[in-house]
């Protein structure tokens, strides 16, 4: 999973015209620890998509503009447009993210 450093590489991503998500995280949180456990098999899985980190506290305004309350957290983004949201509280185990991308997938 690549990680994005600067709001122009940020949208530089998002605005291209593959599905990317794009998982918010910070070092400090235990939750998130949890999922780089688990989120490997889940992005080569669901390889249609291009897989990006964010660390909010790096990119705060980013987190902030996109509704990102808690972490971790997967947002889908197309053309330049969010299109799905995995809040943190629902992406704690790797059932609930395959889940959530199954839904989105249809």
């Amino acid at each position: 999973m690549e990680s994005i450093t600067t709001a122009k590489q940020f949208y530089d991503v998002i605005s291209e015209t593959s599905r990317s998500i794009v998982k918010f995280q910070a070092g400090w949180c235990p939750d998130c620890r949890v999922m780089d456990m688990f989120i490997e098999p889940i992005t080569e899985k669901y390889d249609e998509y291009d897989w990006y980190d964010v660390d909010r506290d790096v990119l705060p305004e980013i987190a902030e503009k996109y509704d990102v309350m808690g972490i971790p957290s997967l947002l889908i983004f197309e053309n330049g447009e969010k299109k799905a949201h995995l809040h943190s509280a629902n992406a704690k185990s790797p059932e609930q993210v395959t889940s959530f991308l199954e839904e989105v997938s249809i």
